[in-house]
């Protein structure tokens, strides 16, 4: 059974208003900089490395990758870490930049 939940794009366009939650991107770089969802932060080693030990483990956390697999592993490594409110993009960025064309 995953730790953590599934959050849609729609899910996301409608919560991006509220700034109670972290939105971090696991992608490289390279795509973070070439793209990315507004306000979210680059999830690089040392921010991560930064959260799992001070971290707030009671803050919403969204987590997005390029085509939701690879979030869905760094969502599950924080719960394993203690954070109680997780969330793996479906789809992913992509997912999410057809959710504006929509």
């Amino acid at each position: 059974m995953k730790k953590f939940k599934d959050i849609s794009a729609a899910e996301l366009s409608s919560q991006l208003s509220d700034d109670d939650f972290m939105l971090l991107d696991c992608r490289e770089m390279k795509d973070y900089r070439a793209g990315h969802i507004e306000n979210a932060m680059h999830l690089h080693e040392g921010l991560k490395e930064s959260l799992l030990k001070n971290g707030d483990k009671g803050k919403k956390m969204i987590i997005y990758c390029y085509y939701g697999h690879a979030s869905e592993h760094v969502a599950e490594m924080f719960c394993d870490f203690g954070f109680n409110d997780v969330f793996s993009l479906s789809g992913g960025y992509s997912s999410w930049k057809e959710s504006l064309s929509a």
